[in-house]
């Protein structure tokens, strides 16, 4: 007689496996980082240049910012008004945070050249660190990062849409640089050549114009590009604000995650925080707002609680309608 407590006797049939069904694999997105003037001596303790928002990142299977800065101290300061540099610890620095992957698709990785360019790759490989949107060559610079979690093969893709000094730094054939949307053929080529080999392409864009918190018209248009190209998650950075998100059919796109460890004290752009994106598998099951504010002196992003939690999310959320996404995939 079968004994509850203990497994049927077999039949002597063939024995039914059960399937594991889809992981859940969380993803977090961040945006713009650099080490300046006020968050430069964050660097004397790569270990902990990030601060607490260290443990938010440590949370998710992946994370992601876009460095804004070359990573050099050689070249020759580009003809435009603001530069950013930092040294190589910068990669440690990022890498001790729980950051993965950086995007250096940006108007501010060739501040110093190509000099500074090539510098800003070498310690990047001299770091062992991943990044995605330049390289010595177009093929390089508009190249996917892969990488399978848990058994799902993303593909990440990093492309700026600035116009500042946008040709000259444009990479070609024969030119090292940056991978810019404004070639909107081969940028719709990367993302469905991504998407024939991974299972969840990512597009991170720097684009949209500087504290306008509504996507202008590009940044809408390429968008819809890359979304009907197969990108299923569009993330923005650059315009030192938060936008708004929501879905373009079955592709999350959040426009814009402002500051996030930044120089420069300005009230209008230090509200901020990180999109949590969770995944059965390859199907986005959940998009969330973690708020932030950039503290004013140490140029970090503290994670908030509280009432202010409650303004930056409440503020964020506000920010959809003038986007033109819907509140669910379609």
């Amino acid at each position: 007689m079968w004994n509850p407590g203990s497994p049927p006797a077999s039949s002597g049939g063939p024995s039914i496996q059960s399937q594991p069904g889809p992981q859940t694999i969380t993803l977090d997105f961040a945006g713009d980082v650099h080490f300046t003037e006020r968050t430069a001596k964050l660097l004397s303790d790569p270990a902990t240049a990030f601060g607490p928002v260290s443990d938010v990142f440590k949370q998710a299977d992946f994370a992601m910012v876009n460095l804004e800065t070359a990573v050099t101290d050689r070249g020759t300061p580009e003809p435009k008004e603001f530069h950013f540099r930092a040294p190589a610890t910068a990669f440690d620095a990022v890498k001790a945070a729980g950051v993965d992957l950086v995007s250096l698709a940006n108007n501010h990785t060739l501040d110093y050249g190509r000099v500074g360019l090539d510098d800003t790759i070498n310690a990047a490989h001299a770091a062992d660190f991943p990044f995605v949107g330049v390289g010595h060559n177009v093929t390089e610079a508009y190249a996917p990062y892969y990488k399978t979690i848990k058994g799902l093969k993303i593909a990440v893709i990093a492309l700026s849409q600035v116009t500042e000094l946008a040709g000259p730094w444009s990479a070609t054939d024969t030119r090292s640089g940056i991978a810019m949307a404004f070639d909107q053929a081969r940028s719709v080529a990367a993302v469905k050549a991504a998407r024939s080999q991974a299972d969840f392409v990512i597009v991170f864009m720097h684009w949209g114009q500087e504290y306008k918190n509504c996507p202008i018209a590009a940044q809408k248009s390429i968008a819809t590009a890359l979304s009907a190209a197969g990108a299923n998650l569009i993330v923005g950075t650059h315009a030192h604000i938060l936008l708004g998100d929501g879905w373009m059919g079955k592709t999350f796109v959040s426009y814009g995650l402002s500051n996030f460890v930044w120089w420069y004290n300005d009230s209008a752009s230090n509200d901020t925080g990180v999109l949590r994106v969770t995944m059965s598998g390859s199907t986005i099951t959940k998009t969330e707002f973690v708020p932030a504010y950039i503290n004013r002196t140490t140029g970090q992003p503290i994670p908030s609680t509280g009432a202010e939690a409650a303004r930056i999310s409440a503020a964020q959320a506000a920010l959809r309608p003038c986007t033109g996404l819907a509140s669910a995939p379609s």
